[in-house]
C-alpha cells in the first residue's frame, strides 16, 4: 500500500488525540519521496512536559523502550487489517510494556521534554508494515474540526410579535432589542 492510500473514512478509527483534546499542529506530515528521502514521517503536537500521551484507539502495545535515548511507544491498532496499522508516540516516558492490550483513551505514559527534534511537542506517527502514513486520517472529522459550533443570526425572519413589512422586514422604528432575553422595540419606547 503506497503512502498516500487509504483516507480518513477507510481508516478513521482514532477516538481521542494522543494528547490534549485539540493540540496545535506543530509540524505537519511531509511524506519523502522515497524510503529514505528528506521528509517528516509523522505529526508534531504541541504538548508540556508531563502531559499523558493516551493510546488513540485499542490496540496491543508492540514497543515500549528507549530508541536512540528517546521513549518511544508503538501500538499495533486492532481490527485494521494485515499487517495492523500502528500509531507510534515519541518521547515518551512509558507506562505500559510490550504485549499490554490497551483501550482507546488509555495513558501510555507521559511526554518527555528532550530528546526530540523539537521542543515541548510529541511526534506521532502512523505505519502499516514499513509504510509512513499520515496519522491524522486516523481521526474522524468530529475531532477534527477546529472549534465548537456557533450560531449565527437570521436575517429576514420576524420575532414573536413583530409585524413584518411586505419584504419580510420589522416596520421602521421597530427593530427589535434583546436584553436578557427580553425582545422589546428600539429607541422610543423604553
Amino acid at each position: 500500500m503506497g503512502a498516500g492510500a487509504g483516507g480518513a473514512s477507510e481508516w478513521a478509527v482514532a477516538r481521542n488525540w494522543p494528547v490534549g483534546t485539540r493540540p496545535a499542529v506543530l509540524r505537519g506530515w511531509d511524506p519523502p519521496a522515497t524510503p529514505y528521502g528528506p521528509g517528516h514521517r509523522g505529526v508534531d503536537l504541541a504538548a508540556a512536559d508531563g502531559a499523558p500521551v493516551r493510546a488513540v484507539a485499542a490496540g496491543r502495545v508492540s514497543f515500549a523502550g528507549r530508541v536512540a535515548g528517546r521513549g518511544v511507544v508503538s501500538v499495533e491498532l486492532t481490527g485494521t487489517g494485515e499487517p495492523p496499522l500502528r500509531t507510534t508516540y515519541e518521547p515518551v516516558r512509558a507506562t505500559v510494556h510490550k504485549g499490554d492490550r490497551v483501550a482507546a483513551g488509555q495513558v501510555l505514559g507521559t511526554a518527555e521534554a528532550a530528546g526530540s527534534h523539537c521542543t515541548a511537542c510529541l511526534h506521532w506517527g502512523l505505519l502499516r508494515g514499513e509504510t509512513y502514513l499520515d496519522p491524522l486520517t486516523l481521526l474522524p472529522p468530529w475531532l477534527l474540526n477546529s472549534g465548537p459550533s456557533r450560531l449565527l443570526p437570521v436575517l429576514g425572519v420576524p420575532l414573536p410579535g413583530e409585524r413584518p413589512t411586505p419584504e419580510g422586514h420589522p416596520e421602521p422604528g421597530e427593530r427589535p432589542v434583546t436584553r436578557h432575553g427580553h425582545a422589546g422595540r428600539a429607541a422610543g419606547d423604553r
